[in-house]
C-alpha cells in the first residue's frame, strides 16, 4: 500500500465570496475548524473499523494545524495538518490538505480541499484495503467540508460547537 492516498472535494456554498472568506477567518480564529477536524476524522475512523475490524480503529486525532488564511481579491486559503496518535502511540500526519475558497458567480462560492491522507502507519495500518481506507478518507472529508460549509453559510446555527469537542461530548449527546 502506498503512503498517502489523494483527496479531495468541493461544496458549493449559497453565499458571496468575501463574506465566506471573511467567516472562514473567524472559523480558524474561533476553534471551530479543530472542532471539525475532530468529528470528521473520528466518523472516518468509525467507517475503517466497521469495515475492517477493531485494530484499525487504535488511532485518534490529537490536533488540527492550520495556517494563517491567505489570499487575494479572488482566492482565499488555508493550509491545514491533521496530526493523529498510532496504535503504537507516535504522532503520524493523517492528513496534509489545503482548504480554499474561489467565487464561482454571483453569490456562490466554492469550498474545495485537496490534500493527502495517511493511514495510520505499523500493524494497525498496514494490512488494511487500500480502496477501504480511500473511501473512509472520502467520507472524512465530506464530513468535514459539510461542517465547514454549514458554519460559512450559516454562521449563527454553529455557536458554541468549537467548545463540544466530541471528546467531552456527555454520553448519549449528538452533534448538532
Amino acid at each position: 500500500m502506498t503512503d498517502h492516498i489523494v483527496v479531495g472535494d468541493r461544496v458549493l456554498l449559497d453565499t458571496g465570496f468575501r463574506a465566506a472568506r471573511a467567516r472562514l477567518g473567524i472559523l480558524a480564529r474561533d476553534g471551530m475548524l479543530l472542532w471539525a477536524s475532530e468529528v470528521a476524522y473520528g466518523e472516518g475512523i468509525t467507517s475503517l473499523v466497521n469495515a475492517a475490524g477493531p485494530a484499525a480503529g487504535l488511532t485518534r486525532l490529537a490536533g488540527a494545524c492550520l495556517d494563517n488564511l491567505a489570499g487575494t481579491d479572488h482566492r482565499a486559503h488555508i493550509a491545514l495538518q491533521w496530526e493523529a496518535i498510532a496504535a503504537d502511540g507516535k504522532l503520524f500526519t493523517a492528513l496534509d490538505a489545503d482548504l480554499m475558497l474561489v467565487p464561482v458567480g454571483g453569490q456562490v462560492t466554492a469550498l474545495t480541499l485537496a490534500g493527502a491522507y495517511q493511514p495510520q502507519p505499523g500493524r494497525a495500518g498496514a494490512d488494511l484495503d487500500q480502496a477501504m481506507v480511500r473511501e473512509c478518507a472520502a467520507a472524512a472529508i465530506r464530513s468535514f467540508l459539510a461542517w465547514v460549509a454549514c458554519a460559512l453559510v450559516h454562521p449563527a446555527g454553529t455557536a458554541g460547537l468549537a467548545d463540544r469537542s466530541p471528546v467531552h461530548r456527555p454520553p448519549g449527546d449528538t452533534p448538532l
